[in-house]
Parts: C-alpha cells; sequence; structure tokens
C-alpha cells in the first residue's frame, strides 16, 4: 500500500500545479489562441506544462519529505470520494460530448459550434467538471495521506475558482444574455435541490 500511496502521491504532486496553470493560460488569452488551429495550442501549452512536470519531478524527493502513513480510514473516506466523482463524471459525459471537454468550442467556435447547455447535471449546478476535479482530488489526496497532496489539493481550491472566472468571461462574451440569465437560475458549484425549472431569455 505504501507504494501505492507514493506513485498516487508522486503524480498528484507532479502534475497537478503545472496542468492548473493550463485552462487559465487558454481562457485568459483565447483571442490569442483563435488565431491558430487548436492542435497549436495544445502542443504550444502541453509542452509548457510537461516542462513544469519534469521540474517538480527532479525535486520528488524533497517534495514527499512528510508521509503521514496508511490510514484505513482515509483511504475509505478518500475511496468515497473518487466514487462521487466518478457518479459526477458519468452524469456530465451524458450532457457533454468528448470535442467540448477538450475545449474546442473554444478555441474553434466556428467548426465546433456549441450551444448553451442546460439539461442533465447542468440544469442544477454550473460547474459540475470542476466540482468534480475537487473531489476527486481531495479523495486521491486523503489515499496518499501526504502533506504535499494535501498542499495541491488546496492549491486547486484558489485555482478552480480562477479558472471559472476566465471561462465564465468567456461564456458570457458567447452567450449573452443567455447565459446571465442562466448565471442567475443555476448556482456555480453546489447544486441546485429540488424541482428544476429553467426558463428561456426573451
Amino acid at each position: 500500500m505504501d507504494s501505492v500511496r507514493y506513485g498516487l502521491a508522486l503524480a498528484l504532486v507532479c502534475t497537478l500545479p503545472p496542468f492548473l496553470l493550463y485552462w487559465p493560460v487558454v481562457h485568459g488569452f483565447i483571442g490569442f489562441w483563435r488565431r491558430y488551429r487548436p492542435t497549436v495550442t495544445y502542443v504550444v501549452v502541453l509542452g509548457g506544462t510537461l516542462v513544469g512536470v519534469a521540474v517538480l519531478y527532479r525535486l520528488r524527493a524533497h517534495l514527499l519529505l512528510v508521509d503521514y502513513g496508511t490510514n484505513e480510514a482515509l483511504v475509505a473516506a478518500g475511496a468515497g470520494l473518487l466514487a462521487v466523482g466518478l457518479w459526477l463524471r458519468v452524469q456530465i459525459h451524458r450532457v457533454f460530448p468528448n470535442t467540448t471537454l477538450l475545449g474546442l468550442p473554444e478555441l474553434a467556435p466556428d467548426q465546433h459550434p456549441q450551444p448553451l447547455v442546460r439539461s442533465g447535471i447542468y440544469a442544477r449546478v454550473r460547474h459540475p467538471r470542476y466540482a468534480q476535479f475537487v473531489v476527486v482530488l481531495g479523495g486521491y489526496a486523503l489515499i496518499t495521506n501526504y502533506l504535499a497532496a494535501y498542499l495541491v489539493w488546496l492549491l486547486w481550491l484558489p485555482g478552480v475558482y480562477a479558472i471559472v472566472v476566465f471561462e465564465e468571461r468567456e461564456l458570457r462574451k458567447r452567450f449573452g444574455a443567455e447565459y446571465e440569465l442562466y448565471c442567475q437560475q443555476v448556482p456555480r458549484f453546489f447544486p441546485k435541490l429540488g424541482p428544476i425549472e429553467l426558463h428561456e431569455s426573451q
């Protein structure tokens, strides 16, 4: 179990900080990236991300010094969060195709038009994908029980908020009043409970 925890912690600590910058870089400069094909964006941004991963990997011995050991209660709690994350993923994929999840409607809206999705889980919460990230990362952090894994998870909390702010700015430009109304009717992170009634913009 210790080797499994170490492997998970290593993956979290080395990959998550660099990948946290991926969507802010894309959404924050979406006008720039739209001048090029999506492949160019992926190569450039992912290339920079992989450099960050390599740097952190070289520092792994220092980053993973504090290990709190295997805790069966935390492993069970983490597994529960992973189950919730899996359920969220299934709900998201029922509504969104892979092209949308890859960001193609943002990078190439003419080639990959995407209407505003307000059905399924998106009728209850505006950003279930980012909620899923937070839940899953929390689950992995509990299972690994390394200090660095907890710190990375905490880093992602404000990071996800920043990503959402960038994304919502782009969605407001793309959908205008329709998205403004959607924001008024559906909460950002915490799901709406009870009956669903979404009104169309006039």
